[in-house]
Order: structure tokens, then C-alpha cells, then sequence
């Protein structure tokens, strides 16, 4: 595979220079994917601009992991789904919630386990989703901005998880303990 660079705040373009200083202040690190996104400014600039969106958007912190790690574990991103996992216990998810989304087994409850059959539908569909799938996640609970978000998420999401498989981005050491790979 192709041997990508992980950027420090010293090696990296100078766009990237204050971004990487702006994830080593709220991260307390420099993330591996972020040093790997820092070869090029405009992607790691619109990869922060979309993770704050997400943070930012209609989800609460245990609706952001389900729909994260929905994405995460449907791409089989080696390195998100550990870094989400360390994420979702930061963000005080329960392990009720986020075990099953490592191993694809069923949620504690019926909204979120409709969020998670949405977001796959989105995916594995591209977009072309059903009335039918709509009509199960509007009955849920969720409305129209929650469609959007799932696609702002997702938007974020397939830039980590491409990058991270075409970088084999090493897993950083504080999410090393949650290590993860896909079921056969």
C-alpha cells in the first residue's frame, strides 16, 4: 500500500500547521488520521469542519456512536472503530450500546436499533433508500433533519474510513486496547 506520512505540527504543509495544533489542544494528541489528512490542509480543514457539524448536529452522543460506528463497522475501518469506541467512553455511551455495535448484534432499544437499520439502508443503497425505509425510521421517531444528519455523518465518515484504509493509518495508543476487525 501506499506509504503516507504521519504529519507532526514541524513536517506538515503550512495550511496544516494550526489544524494539527488545533487537534493536539482538543484531543491532547495528534490523532493518526488526522497527521495522515495533513499532507493535504483542505482535506483535514473540511474533515474538522465536518466533525464539528456532526458534534454539532440533531444527535445526541449516543445517536452520533450508533451512526459512527454503523459507518465504521459497515466500511471495516480498523482505525475508527477502535477510536470510536475509546470516543463512545468519553462521551459516557454505555457499553449496552456500544458492544453491539462491534459485533453487529441487536441494540437496547427499538429507536436506536432503527437508526442503525436507516444508516446501513443509506449506505448499501447510496442514497436510493425506500419509502419503506423512511417510513421505519420516521415511526421511530426521527424526522427529516435526522435523514440530513445521517448523510452529514456519513459525509464525514467515508473521508476517515477511504483514507484510513488506503493509509493503513496506524491505531493511535490510547484506542490500541479497543481493537477491532470485522466478523467473517
Amino acid at each position: 500500500m501506499a506509504d503516507f506520512k504521519l504529519h507532526d505540527i514541524e513536517s506538515a504543509p503550512e495550511g496544516a500547521k494550526p489544524l494539527l495544533e488545533k487537534s493536539q489542544k482538543g484531543f491532547g494528541m495528534i490523532p493518526g488520521l488526522h497527521a495522515v489528512m495533513a499532507e493535504s490542509p483542505q482535506v483535514l480543514e473540511a474533515y474538522q469542519t465536518l466533525h464539528q457539524l456532526v458534534l454539532d448536529s440533531s444527535f445526541d452522543n449516543d445517536e452520533k456512536t450508533v451512526v459512527w460506528q454503523t459507518i465504521n463497522v459497515e466500511n471495516a475501518c480498523h482505525y475508527c472503530v477502535p477510536a470510536h469506541t475509546g470516543i463512545a467512553k468519553m462521551m459516557e455511551v454505555s457499553d449496552d450500546i456500544i458492544e453491539p455495535l462491534r459485533n453487529e448484534t441487536p441494540l437496547p432499544n427499538e429507536k436506536l436499533e432503527a437508526l442503525r437499520d436507516f444508516t446501513l439502508a443509506v449506505m448499501r443503497k447510496q442514497g436510493n433508500v425506500s419509502q419503506q425505509d423512511l417510513d421505519a425510521f420516521f415511526n421511530a421517531g426521527y424526522g427529516h433533519r435526522q435523514v440530513l444528519d445521517v448523510i452529514l455523518t456519513l459525509s464525514q465518515k467515508t473521508m476517515s474510513n477511504y483514507i484510513n484504509h488506503i493509509a493503513q493509518t496506524p491505531v493511535d495508543e490510547p484506542f490500541q486496547k479497543f481493537a477491532w476487525s470485522k466478523k467473517q
